[in-house]
């Protein structure tokens, strides 16, 4: 019998085989020979379904030809297979998927490598022949070509327009890379490293961004609520306003990551005039004034301090001030020198102090203990003592030696009699010291004085027996 095991399926006859019939197969392999360099085409896809088509032995089949244009009976839902038999044929085939429905097949013959073929388009494969593992192989994954000719050439669907010189300006280029004269490639995170970058009138060169067109302007433009923002690194964000030449600079620069500050200002409506303070309404909105904000004193009180000749350090005790606009203006007086109600005392040019009402004195109460009472001059111009044993006064914290204290002490004796041993710097009249009053609730006044830091007090009685 006659086999078919040749890659084109042609029929070989045996010794003795075909009598009478030879020249007829020989003229039909033939013929399947020539099928076998040309065009063939086959519904192989009958329904939507992976599909095989088996070469026919000896006689035409489609699916013989070396190009062969695969379309289906039905509209294709997803990629579907098409297995060529049988998996022994070994050849080169220039397959194109025709199929309806926009899907992808796939090519294959055994259980090895496959291809598929978009819609479309179309592959040039070889089949390995290899029985039950048989391979389909794509031929142009290595392909090699010192020249191409095509007037119209197309990759993955689309025509390629570019011409040969504007293909070959890839020619050279590298990814990452500014090459001259040469496209550009982006490198793998979608940045270009160049020695200098133009576009229009903008040149990008080191670390400087150029206006190229003569007093051209460089605009930033950012999108709806957004803003132009400059970005810190080890130091807070800054901007520098350098002179003509750039020798000079002023640098204007944000807060520190430890201040934790956000917050907007919004320049003036207009430009001010001359010797005009700016100041913020407190939501950022800045604005030019003439007067310090809650401030009555006028220029000329304010003008005091021209011409001041306090130190550095005197000046800087105001420096941490905690007082209010309200406690400020209390310095805002009419005559230096004369009080005025919810006012400053001041002293005028000679340094003297005119009280223009009564002044008052807190009355101070003075204990004892053990027998020992101290009078604090710090604490005030009048003390009151209600005895309660024997006491020895001490008198504390006089003015400095050429400046006076003067003091007015009230006794308040007990129901039993108290004495008072009064400090040795006392002088009397007399140099007596008074007698007490015995009586319960018996009230004695006197009056001391000293011009000499406490070396002596001169001691006054003003009134005894007084209860």
């Amino acid at each position: 019998m006659p086999t078919y095991v040749n890659d084109l399926r042609l029929t070989e006859l045996n010794t003795g085989e075909g009598s009478g019939t030879w020249g007829t197969t020989t003229n039909t392999n033939l013929e399947l020979i020539g099928e076998s360099l040309g065009y063939g085409t086959e519904a192989s896809f009958s329904s939507d379904a992976n599909a095989t088509t088996t070469v026919a032995d000896g006689s035409t089949d489609p699916a013989r030809s070396m190009y062969f244009k695969v379309t289906s009976g039905v509209s294709l839902t997803a990629t579907r297979e098409l297995t060529i038999a049988p998996n022994t044929v070994s050849r080169v085939m220039y397959i194109e998927n025709a199929t309806s429905g926009s899907q992808s097949i796939t090519i294959k013959q055994g259980s090895g490598g496959t291809v598929t073929i978009g819609n479309g388009n179309a592959a040039i494969v070889y089949l390995d022949g290899a029985g039950s593992g048989a391979a389909v192989i794509d031929a142009n994954t290595s392909l090699a070509a010192t020249k191409i000719d095509a007037t119209t050439l197309a990759i993955g669907g689309t025509s390629v327009t570019s011409t040969a010189t504007e293909l070959n300006l890839l020619d050279g280029s590298t990814a990452d890379t500014v090459v001259n004269s040469k496209a550009v490639i982006y490198g793998s995170a979608g940045q270009v490293t160049a020695n200098e970058l133009d576009v229009d009138n903008i040149q990008i060169d080191a670390n400087a961004v150029k206006s190229t067109n003569t007093n051209g302007n460089i605009q930033l433009f950012p999108n709806g609520t957004g803003f132009t923002e400059l970005y810190g690194n080890t130091n807070a964000g800054a901007v520098r306003f350098n002179c003509e030449v750039n020798t000079h600079g002023v640098t204007l620069k944000g807060p520190p990551h430890s201040a934790s500050a956000t917050y907007s200002l919004e320049l003036p409506d207009a430009d001010g005039s001359a010797g005009q303070l700016l100041k913020t309404d407190g939501s950022g909105k800045l604005a030019f004034t003439s007067s310090l904000p809650g401030i009555t004193a006028t220029a000329s009180e304010i003008n005091i301090l021209d011409g001041v000749t306090s130190t550095t350090s005197e000046l800087n005790i105001l420096d941490g001030v905690t007082a209010t606009t309200t406690e400020i203006n209390y310095l805002d007086i009419t005559t230096l020198g004369l009080t005025e109600a919810s006012k400053a005392v001041t002293a005028d040019a000679n340094g003297v102090v005119s009280f223009d009402n009564g002044t008052i004195d807190e009355a101070t109460s003075v204990t004892s203990s053990s027998n020992a009472a101290t009078i604090n001059l710090r604490d005030g111009n009048v003390f009151e003592h209600d005895l309660t044993e024997n006491v020895t006064y001490t008198f504390s914290n006089p003015a400095a030696s050429g400046r006076a204290s003067a003091f007015i002490l009230k006794v308040i004796q007990d129901s039993s009699a108290r004495t008072i041993t009064w400090p040795s710097s006392v002088d009397w009249a007399a140099a007596t010291a008074p007698t007490l009053t015995t009586t319960n609730n018996g009230v004695d006044v006197f009056v001391f004085f000293t011009i000499d830091g406490g070396t002596t007090y001169y001691g006054f009685t003003a009134g005894q027996a007084m209860g």
